[in-house]
């Protein structure tokens, strides 16, 4: 068995469902699931029921993280359509503001072009705007950050025309980064999933999307899971909810990437460390790393997982790189067999700097 050592990884996208729906997933069994799969510290986003969107929903937010989370956390604010300055004063507790500009689980969604301006010009510029767009909102929130001369940071890129759009406005000088997932760099529309599980979004596209992605990797800055549960019974039901799990498959995805000579281990390693940690502004996570066996293969069984709703879209897969070790702040967080790490043990990031 050979081992590499890596700094612990910053998944900047996961739906811990805690509070709201914590029978698809809550902070102990996600963080365990994020801890297991080589993940020191997950940024949640707002979109629970009910939506992070003031200081109550807030608070109760990270009380529940507080008692059960294993692995540090930081928490999105959901931008509303009337809320623009109460986030702007609660910005200093969170991580980022999400604005919702097409449609997916949950209530958020901002059509209001007045509020999203709004949202723009009163949310710090000390700290991280990112949106979920597809399409021609991906060029719209790229015109609102334009004249307000500030970074927005999309998430889930998934087609090509919103990569090459993307590249195209940095190089103007659009200050613009972007998260892809690997549900739409490994899995394509025709993927052999049951009809149910193939619903997320955004929607998986065609292997033209794929290729573009895997072509634009240079103007891709990090890889997230966008973990996003739902039970077997909600996705087997006549209306299922979209969403992936994804907080075990995705590093050992990204390994298997670099046994095939399409990424270096480097790019895994400034995808999910450095990059989130820069564009978020994150505290360094101190005496923390992850122990790898790059070389060791092993077959994807949602069944041997700890995320609580069950499943995997990667069932069956063959796939190379275990984390045989997690070591949070001095302290070994997983053994490569269990989760050691108690909840309550994580650290809120907003909350030590």
């Amino acid at each position: 068995m050979s081992t590499l050592r890596l700094l612990g990884l910053i998944d900047p996208h996961v739906h811990l469902r805690d509070p709201g729906a914590t029978h698809k997933e809550d902070w102990d069994s996600g963080t365990a699931a994020a801890l297991a799969g080589g993940i020191t510290c997950v940024l949640d986003m707002p979109n629970n029921t009910p939506p992070i969107v003031d200081e109550a929903s807030l608070a109760a937010k990270e009380a529940a993280a507080a008692a059960r989370a294993r692995c540090d956390f930081g928490l999105h604010f959901g931008a509303g359509e009337d809320n623009a300055a109460e986030a702007g004063r609660l910005a200093p507790r969170c991580t980022g503001l999400k604005l919702y500009l097409d449609a997916t689980f949950g209530p958020l969604r901002l059509d209001d072009l007045r509020s999203l301006d709004q949202h723009f010009a009163q949310w710090p510029r000390d700290r991280p705007i990112l949106a979920h767009a597809e399409g021609r909102t991906v060029a719209a929130v790229l015109f609102i950050a334009y004249l307000h001369d500030r970074p927005v940071h999309i998430c889930h890129v998934s087609r090509r025309a919103e990569i090459e759009l993307i590249a195209s406005a940095r190089s103007r000088g659009v200050q613009v980064t972007c998260e892809v997932c690997p549900q739409h760099m490994f899995l394509t529309r025709a993927a052999a999933l049951p009809p149910g599980y193939i619903e997320v979004r955004p929607r998986l596209a065609e292997q033209e999307d794929v290729d573009a992605l895997w072509d634009h990797l240079s103007v891709i800055d990090c890889f997230a899971t966008d973990h996003a549960p739902h039970t077997r019974a909600e996705k087997e039901s006549q209306n299922p909810p979209p969403g992936f799990p994804g907080l075990e498959t995705a590093l050992a995805l990204w390994l298997t990437a670099v046994e095939a000579g399409k990424l270096k281990l480097d790019d895994i390693v400034a995808r999910m460390s450095t990059n989130p940690a820069r564009i978020f502004g994150l505290p360094a996570q101190a005496d923390t790393w992850i122990e790898i066996d790059p070389d060791h293969t092993w077959t994807v069984q949602a069944a041997h997982g700890r995320s609580r709703c069950g499943w995997t879209p990667f069932e069956g897969w063959r796939l190379h790189g275990r984390v045989t070790a997690v070591t949070l702040r001095g302290q070994l967080a997983y053994d490569g067999e269990k989760v050691l790490a108690a909840p309550g043990s994580g650290h809120n990031v907003r909350q030590n700097i």
